[in-house]
Formats: structure tokens, sequence, C-alpha cells
């Protein structure tokens, strides 16, 4: 569907125009008409799919609607926020938001577009909130910060958009969120985009959204028609680097993202890879803000041919010239592997995604590909195929749960009766117990069937051998 029969302004079809998109996506065609109207809306849609564009093109037009009362306000002097509140879980995500709010608001007169995030000295920020501001994007963390010290204003936020919900409650961010939204107008309209509704996740759409529109684009079980992806198995460690070794020599290969599962990991090997001779530099969350951006800017301008990251500095990159995405280090969570893998085959290319998996990561495998309900293909190079034996990968289930024959420690099959008979003792209670002579010598013993009584001579339990006179009392007996 082309853009020009979406509603949108002509400002506003004329810069995506300029930016060499003349077809709307899918999650824009069914996103953008309803975001005009002002619904809410709960959009699940896979990275690279488009859908910065589809909140970011709504709240431009309203801005574009407004822009007559926004020149009153300053006639008047009147403080006032942003109408337009974006909420990322990363510094590199609001970028990149950032990046297309100025893109596609090229030929809106007078954008003022803002980004707070952790890394950045406050006083720039605090500048930028005090002036007259259009939208302002936003990790939760630092905004929280601002409101707490009263140097931000959330009063006419008319759009409050929360990009990739689920990632920033994983972080942590629940009850950033929720103080947030308590310091923005309860009638606002509230777009919240995420891989997955449920938990949580559902739990806050419940809480923040009216009679929202639920979109259904894109889901993990996406098939990334345009990314080939590979596993490759390795003996040990020495072996992977290898693998990797060979990989990035690969003449199909523009750029790359290596991940890892550390900060301490991803640094160990661009350090390595560095001295092997390419130009390569790490990228985490334990790096300044500033030689972030210049890594992002290296990485653009390609002047970086290899980039090593970790999951949650990665997310948001959008480099239409990444070729090959490579998991060194498997990600924590499957879900993590499809963000991973959406680096590449951006804006319509071809892309690659290779995974290095030693045979302690079968079971993330199983449930990477149980997760997508794909099978990643096995695949071996010349002269450095594996010693060790495929792991079994039990397809059909999925993997680190328990067998629906077993238990989950193992023991008896599903449904099967307790081993042995049912005992016939324990069943009366103390009180009754008591009142027949049968009680408990301390209150640490069992109640076992009928007992002798305490004065009876004999063993208190069948089978049990006295100890010879004069000798140790057994702990029975004691």
């Amino acid at each position: 569907m082309s853009f020009d029969t979406l509603g949108l302004h002509e400002a506003l079809t004329k810069a995506v125009a300029d930016s060499g998109y003349d077809t709307a996506t899918e999650v824009q065609t069914q996103a953008i008409p309803p975001a005009l109207e002002g619904r809410d809306l709960m959009v699940s849609a896979s990275t690279g799919s488009g859908k910065t564009a589809s909140f970011i093109l709504p709240a431009l037009q309203r801005i574009l609607a407004a822009r007559g009362d926004n020149t009153k306000r300053r006639e008047k002097g009147i403080v006032y926020g942003p109408r337009i509140l974006v909420l990322t879980p990363t510094r590199e995500l609001a970028m990149q938001v950032a990046k297309a709010a100025d893109t596609y608001g090229r030929h809106v007169p007078g954008l003022r577009v803002a980004t707070v995030v952790g890394g950045v000295p406050y006083p720039a920020q605090i500048k930028a909130l005090r002036g007259p501001l259009d939208i302002l994007i936003s990790t939760p963390g630092r905004l929280l910060d601002h409101l707490n010290t009263g140097k931000a204003v959330l009063s006419n936020v008319e759009v409050l958009v929360l990009d990739e919900a689920d990632r920033m409650l994983d972080m942590g961010f629940i009850d950033d969120i929720n103080t947030i939204a308590d310091q923005v107008p309860k009638e606002r309209q509230t777009v919240m985009y995420s891989a997955t509704f449920a938990g949580n996740v559902g739990n806050l759409a419940r809480n923040l959204l009216r009679e929202p529109q639920r979109i259904d684009v894109a889901s993990h079980t996406d098939t990334h028609a345009n990314i080939e992806q590979r596993l490759h198995w390795a003996d040990n460690s020495h072996h992977k680097n290898a693998l990797l070794d060979h990989i990035l020599t690969e003449s199909s290969l523009e750029q790359a993202i290596v991940f890892t599962s550390t900060q301490r990991d991803a640094d160990w090997l661009a350090d390595r890879l560095a001295e092997l001779g390419h130009a390569v530099a790490s990228l985490h969350g334990g790096m300044p803000q500033g030689r972030r951006n210049r890594v992002l800017q290296g990485l653009r301008s390609k002047h970086l041919r290899v980039l090593v990251a970790t999951d949650v500095a990665a997310r948001g990159i959008d480099v239409p010239t990444i070729s090959h995405v490579i998991n060194y280090g498997l990600p924590m969570k499957a879900e993590d592997y499809v963000h991973r893998i959406g680096r590449t085959g951006r804006a319509g290319r071809n892309g690659l995604a290779v995974t290095l998996a030693e045979r302690m990561d079968a079971g993330m495998i199983r449930r990477i590909q149980h997760f997508t309900t794909q099978n990643i293909a096995v695949a071996t190079v010349p002269g450095l195929e594996p010693k060790s034996p495929e792991p079994r990968m039990f397809p059909g289930r999925p993997a680190g749960g328990p067998s629906p024959e077993r238990g989950r420690f193992g023991g008896k099959p599903f449904g099967a009766k307790p081993f042995g008979p049912k005992p016939s003792f324990g069943n009366k209670p103390f009180a009754a117990r008591a009142a027949q002579g049968d009680a408990p010598r301390n209150p640490f013993d069992r109640p076992a069937g009928d007992r002798r009584p305490h004065d009876s001579a004999g063993p208190r339990k069948s089978g049990f051998k006295p100890h010879p006179v004069g000798g140790r009392p057994s702990r029975f007996e004691r």
C-alpha cells in the first residue's frame, strides 16, 4: 500500500519519499490509520518491519495539526513539556527513534526533538527540557531522575509510546514506567509495542491502555525468509575461535555484529580480533555514552567492519550494510535470538545469521528452535569439522522442562501410583494419640503406627536390635 493512501500529511509523505520508500510495510499499513484516529494500540511486530515509522509518522501528524496551538503557547509564555513521549529500553534504541523523527520530520517546520538517556551529562538535557519541545525520547530511568528533580514536565503529553515494552520490563523498569505514566494526563493516546503481551506485559497494557486495538503483524515464529540461519558445532573455545576467524574472512561479509554473553567477553574478543587486523570495536552498557556514540558512528560510516556487542547495547542498531550476525555467545533468552538476527537483513536485503555452539549450549539451541518453530540448519567448514558427535536435539518438544513421561527430577512416569503400598500409620492426630498413650516421646519424633506403650519392654521399631548392656544408647533410645 502506498503512503499516500494512509491519510498522512503531504509533508510526511514527501519526507518518506525522500528517504527512498514508496510502499508501506504491513505493520505501517495496519497501525498508522488507527493511530491517526487516536486509538490505543497493542502492536506485535518483529525488528526490521518498519515499526518505528508506524508510530513516529502519526506522532508527527499530530504535531503538524497542533502547530497553531504551539505558537499561542509561546506567545503567552506558557512553560510546557513534550506532546509526544517515547520510552525505550536502551540508549541506542532511543537514538534510532530520534533519528527516525528527524528523518521523517524534515519538512515539519520548527520540529523540536530531544533525547534524554543515561551516560549523558545532565545540564545539556535540562536545557533541552526547558525549551519548547515536540517529541521527547527517553529511557525510563533517566527521565525519572529529571521528574524527581522537577526538571521535566509531562502534563501536556498527548501520546505515550512504549517501544519494546517487554524488554523494558525484563530490565526492571516496570515501576519507573508506572510512575511516569502517573505523571502523564489520563486523557492521552497510548501505543505499546512488544514482542509478547503475556504475563507482566499484558498486565501493564491492561493498566495503561483504554480499549486498545490489537495488531499482531509478526511474531517470534516469523520465518525471516531473507535471513539464512546456520549452526556450527564447536568442540571447545579454540575450535569456536577458529570458526569465527574463518567466517570473518568470507568475501560476502560486508559488516558483521558478533554477539557475546558478557561485557568482559565483548572487550576480550574485540581485542583479540584487533590483533588479527580486523577493524573492530566493542559495544556494551558499561561504556560511556560518548564512546558508544563514536562506535556507532564508526559502524554507520563503515570505518568499522566488525562490532562485538552485548544484547542490551545492540538493541536498536539499524545499519542496512550489516550482512552477518554471529552468535559467539548464546543469548540468555530464546526471544533475544530473534532480536539478534534481526540486526541483519534490513531494508529488504539478505542476511546471514551464524550461531557457534558447544555441546553445553544444546539446551539453549533447543529452546531457540522451539521458540521460533524452526530448525537451524547445521553446517560445517571443510577442515574445521567438529570431532565430537553432534548433540541430539530431540525435536518436537522444548528443552529445559520435564519430559512428558517423566517427572522433573526423574522418578515415576506421569499418572503412576506411588511406589510401594500406601502406609497406614500416622493418620491419627497427635492429641488423639496422646489420649491413647501413643504420643511421640519428643516433638521431633513422627508417629509411626501403633506403638508399644512407653514403659513396655522391647524395641520401638520392628527389626531394631537393642545395644548391649553398658554400651552407648542408640539414637532411637535417647
